[in-house]
């Protein structure tokens, strides 16, 4: 009788602590649902025309205008890369044609599997002045103008922060793609939890990649407008 008396508390023991873990799950689950879709809270109320979406990873994306050009924000998880911390890159990416003649990716660390870039299909490649950072690589579609490249060396100081990934200029727009968060060592090496972007992207952060944008794009529209005056002449 006692060793049934014990089993059924057992029971209702392991019952209660099960109950208790499914409740931590859900709401492990629910937490980590909010956050990746709340990711841009901070930055909506400065975006008009926003438009919201949630990607399949979870994470929200949004467009809209901000500073009075068209800027999509997008996420996305890099879980991939062998031996390294699975990393969230941030991808400002401001759509809208340019007067230039191809697509120019100019990327820090490349290693072949980034899965927001097409970088590796890019098939010329341009050995890089020395005051760029030594892991720099830079791909286009042909090889360089003068002008190109003096756009470049114009802008290189971009990639002194080690936190951007990636700069793209092509015809259809420009694009920074720059590191947000990575899922902490400890957590991952020992229970593989990869989360990342529970804290909101502050509009602090962002700024200074939309005065970057904003200073290359007005530096190949004003390249454009000298072209165009020298012809003119």
């Amino acid at each position: 009788m006692a060793t049934e008396m014990e089993a059924g508390i057992l029971a209702l023991i392991l019952g209660g602590g099960l109950v208790i873990l499914a409740l931590r799950l859900s709401r492990a689950t629910r937490a980590r649902r909010i956050a990746r879709e709340g990711y841009f809270d901070l930055i909506a109320p400065h975006m008009t025309g926003l438009r919201r979406a949630v990607m399949p990873t979870g994470f929200a994306r949004i467009s809209g205008l901000i500073g009075g050009q068209l800027t999509d924000l997008q996420l996305i998880p890099d879980t991939l890369t062998w031996r390294k911390l699975p990393t969230l890159w941030l991808l400002v990416t401001q759509p809208g044609a340019l007067p230039v003649s191809q697509r120019i990716d100019l990327m820090v660390r490349p290693r072949g599997i980034e899965p927001f870039s097409t970088f590796d299909t890019l098939p010329h490649q341009t050995i890089l002045p020395q005051d760029f950072p030594f892991d720099a690589c830079l791909r286009s579609e042909t090889p360089l103008s003068p002008g190109e490249a003096a756009l470049l060396q114009r802008h290189q100081h971009l990639l002194q922060d080690p936190r951007i990934k990636e700069l793209i200029i092509a015809p259809e727009g420009l694009r920074l793609t720059f590191f947000a968060d990575q899922a902490e060592r400890g957590r991952y090496l020992i229970f593989r939890e990869a989360e990342m972007g529970r804290d909101p992207l502050e509009p602090e952060t962002l700024a200074p990649l939309l005065g970057a944008l904003a200073d290359l794009r007005a530096d190949i529209l004003a390249g454009a407008s000298d072209k165009d005056a020298r012809k003119s002449a």
